[in-house]
């Protein structure tokens, strides 16, 4: 395993910007080596980069990712990451059940809607 990243292979590999990249420095959420104007990743960072990727793939916000981050750090550890970890995924979960719900009775109304007009068209002799 390299030792170092460039900003410009963090880049490629995970197909990012390198404005996403700063903003997650500026974030608080990596924090690479400089040297002059170089920025110099470790493998920690990278690994750090995927995990942020991941949960924003997921859904969670920077400010979520931020306290998973930040609960790994401090005690308790690994063991509390985990737990809030599955805690937050519970959540986004819930709430996708419920944006789903809410999607279909969106969609059955819209239909109701279609098939009112459709039938007051025929009522009025207009055909479709």
């Amino acid at each position: 395993m390299k030792k170092y990243y460039s900003i410009t292979e963090l880049t490629r590999e995970f197909g990012v910007s390198t404005r996403t990249l700063r903003f997650y420095e500026d974030e608080g959420l990596l924090h690479p080596e400089r040297r002059g104007r170089t920025r110099l990743y470790r493998a920690a960072d990278r690994h750090l980069l995927q995990e942020i990727l991941r949960g924003r793939r997921i859904g969670f916000s920077v400010a979520e990712i931020r306290e998973i981050i930040h609960v790994y750090k401090e005690p308790p550890g690994e063991i509390g990451q985990l737990k809030l970890m599955m805690k937050k995924i519970d959540e986004k979960r819930d709430d996708l059940r419920q944006k789903r719900r809410d999607i279909e009775e969106t969609i059955a109304e819209l239909d109701q809607a279609e098939e009112a007009c459709l039938t007051r068209l025929v009522e009025i002799g207009v055909g479709t």
